[in-house]
């Protein structure tokens, strides 16, 4: 994500060539999917500062999410808030919207956290990604994928010990032998590092 600013002035026009070769914007990643229903959707803070370290901060954003999403016809499956990301598993039927609703909710939050933060003009945000799911069990490891993600970034030893997150909601709704039968049908093993290579 923030290997291009090390890239030599050389390395950079290659890759910008390369990209616009491929019918890509320069430098922002593409969106190649946009006409699927279930998406995992996810922002980081820029640089993953933990701008978001506490409590309070995440579930402001969360409280966003929800207010704006679910307004604008997003509906949210699963989520986690951490202090310098989150990822959403959503149901949408207009891609479109997306892009400024997390306009609208970056934009506020940097505001207030840099006034809060005493560091005025500071870069809170870097974007957000998508992946489009492309399967049952690429969904169900896709929402184990978020309820494990607090422990994986070393937060906590048990996902039920991190309050942001949706998976109190599935304890709460379908119970912890749901969630066991869903992590031992569908592990999360090394689901994460090359995005576009999980098999379907």
């Amino acid at each position: 994500m923030y290997e291009y600013r090390n890239l030599t002035p050389e390395q950079r026009a290659e890759l910008v060539k390369q990209r616009l070769a491929r019918g890509f914007p320069p430098h922002e990643p593409p969106h190649q999917v946009r006409d699927r229903e279930f998406y995992l959707l996810t922002a980081a803070c820029y640089e993953h500062k933990k701008i978001m370290f506490s409590e309070s901060r995440r579930q402001q954003m969360l409280n966003l999410i929800f207010e704006k999403f679910v307004m604008n016809g997003v509906e949210i499956l699963a989520w986690v808030v951490l202090p310098n990301h989150y990822h959403l598993l959503v149901h949408l039927t207009d891609f479109n919207v997306l892009s400024d609703l997390f306009r609208r909710n970056h934009g506020s939050t940097s505001y207030q956290w840099n006034i809060e933060d005493n560091t005025k003009g500071r870069k809170v945000w870097y974007r957000f990604s998508d992946r489009a799911i492309r399967s049952e069990r690429h969904y169900y490891t896709t929402l184990n994928y978020i309820h494990y993600n607090p422990v994986k970034h070393g937060f906590v030893k048990s996902p039920y010990d991190w309050v942001e997150s949706s998976l109190h909601w599935y304890l709460a709704t379908q119970g912890r032998e749901w969630l066991r039968d869903s992590w031992v049908r569908y592990p999360v093993l090394d689901y994460g590092k090359i995005w576009d290579d999980f098999p379907c």
